[in-house]
């Protein structure tokens, strides 16, 4: 298993989210901006830098935790999708494709998380 975070197909499904939480929270209200747009900001990129952090870290057990801290940013990430979309703060086609982004990166580091738990 690669320690090349850029190797991993989850951190290109965790980047691909990164990139566009950032570009579809534009569309947040101005009053928002500051409060579930930053949160939801602060949680796609969690994702992602755990998964680099646990590539760096010594042993699979740390690794496997980054990985843990990653799946529960996602599931925060995808609740506060959820959440802007039934708030209006976001159109339906930006909450339909984060939300298979979400899926999809959920997918990969449940997937990351096995591959782990096989090395012990």
């Amino acid at each position: 298993m690669s320690r090349n975070p850029t190797k991993l197909r989850v951190y290109h499904d965790a980047h691909g989210l990164v990139l566009a939480v950032f570009r579809y929270g534009e569309t947040f209200p101005a009053s928002q901006r500051f409060v579930i747009r930053q949160q939801l900001y602060r949680a796609a990129l969690s994702i992602v830098c755990n998964v680099v952090e646990g590539c760096a870290r010594r042993t699979v057990g740390e690794y496997r935790h980054f990985v843990s801290i990653a799946l529960g940013s996602a599931r925060e990430a995808a609740y506060l999708i959820d959440l802007a979309g039934e708030l209006s703060y976001l159109p339906p086609a930006a909450v339909q494709d984060c939300r298979l982004r979400c899926r999809t990166v959920v997918g990969s580091l449940q997937n990351l998380a096995r591959a782990l738990e096989n090395l012990d």
